[in-house]
């Protein structure tokens, strides 16, 4: 046997060297043949590949970075994990990190965690890049002192920043509402009301300020607003309770636009089971994201869907260098179902 694979199978991890000795190529060559865009001859990879296959050799990331600068690895941020539209988002992230041979430190910052000290833990482990992908981040914490500018980039996925150091990649919120309220204007709604989750300054949403604009140039005055305070069906479905048994029948809104999709079914749940509204004839209901559930026969919600997958792939094509870092909004499609 092999004096290199005694050494591997006794216990010891093959190295460059080895693979090097045992493919009869200098340890220089080996190095370029795990790199996809390295210029090496075909013969000679397929040589390095078999003789790291033989001898269980994988290469060493750690050590790897220290040439490269590099982790391959991308923290994500996320604090709102009640939050639906969540999982298929992380589910996509990862995919495509993974398809980059990049590796998510998922970093759970729902309080008490802080995020300056979550952020900073990315920038001392040497991560490539912070995702953040949650709802409460503070104006005042993104603007930190100790976020030095050589630290890893900021992005905020599926939200707008009003931050010149943290790049968006979000829904369009204006073109998004505004094709919202055209359908209900066109299907006769004229008492709308909002539904708002947690408020946030530095990642915000502008989906109310949209809403409010388009009813305001439509002559609806001040609408009201039914905050939640938290992306929670159960919040949800206190809200609309409060509202619903503070206001008479007669001067109830007609619609309610929930910031999210989970809202929506919150409120939804109450209006009909506890008030015993009927859905759309009493009050419309409309949400956001396309989450799954709202496509189930018992909400039958409209909504408008994100395209996650697309503004996930800009994502990562800022991340490896392919696109200019810079925040961009992308169009998603409004979904009409039986609930407007």
């Amino acid at each position: 046997m092999n004096i290199l694979r005694r050494a591997a199978g006794a216990g010891r991890r093959a190295t460059a060297q080895d693979v090097a000795k045992e493919a009869g190529v200098s340890k220089w060559t080996v190095n370029r043949a795990f790199k996809p865009d390295a210029s090496i001859a075909d013969k000679s990879r397929e040589r390095v590949m078999e003789a790291a296959r033989s001898l269980g050799y994988r290469p060493n990331l750690l050590a790897r970075s220290l040439t490269t600068k590099t982790t391959q690895q991308v923290a994500v941020l996320v604090d709102d994990f009640g939050n639906p539209h969540k999982l298929p988002a992380l589910k996509a992230l990862t995919a495509s990190l993974q398809r980059e041979g990049l590796v998510a430190a998922l970093i759970n910052i729902d309080q008490p965690s802080d995020h300056v000290d979550a952020i900073l833990n990315a920038d001392q482990r040497q991560l490539d890049a912070v995702v953040l992908l949650g709802t409460s981040f503070r104006d005042e914490i993104l603007r930190d002192h100790a976020l030095h500018p050589h630290g890893p980039p900021l992005y905020v996925l599926a939200r707008e920043s009003t931050l010149d150091s943290v790049t968006a990649i979000s829904c369009d919120s204006v073109h998004s509402i505004r094709e919202i309220c055209e359908h209900l204007w066109a299907r006769g709604y004229r008492r709308p009301a909002f539904m708002s989750g947690p408020r946030t300054l530095s990642t915000a949403l502008g989906r109310k300020r949209e809403f409010e604009t388009f009813w305001r140039d439509h002559g609806a005055g001040a609408l009201p607003e039914l905050p939640a305070g938290a992306y929670d069906r159960v919040a949800a479905g206190e809200a609309m309770a409060r509202y619903l048994a503070a206001t008479p029948a007669v001067a109830r809104v007609d619609v309610l636009m929930c910031e999210n999709d989970a809202l929506a079914m919150g409120a939804m749940d109450v209006a009909r089971f506890a008030f015993d509204l009927k859905c759309p004839a009493d009050m419309a209901f409309v949400g956001y994201d396309g989450i799954d559930g709202a496509s189930a026969p018992s909400y039958d919600l409209t909504t408008y869907e994100q395209p996650i997958g697309a503004m996930v792939n800009r994502l990562v094509d800022m991340i490896v260098g392919r696109a200019k870092r810079a925040s961009v909004n992308f169009e998603g499609r409004l979904i009409v179902r039986g609930s407007t």
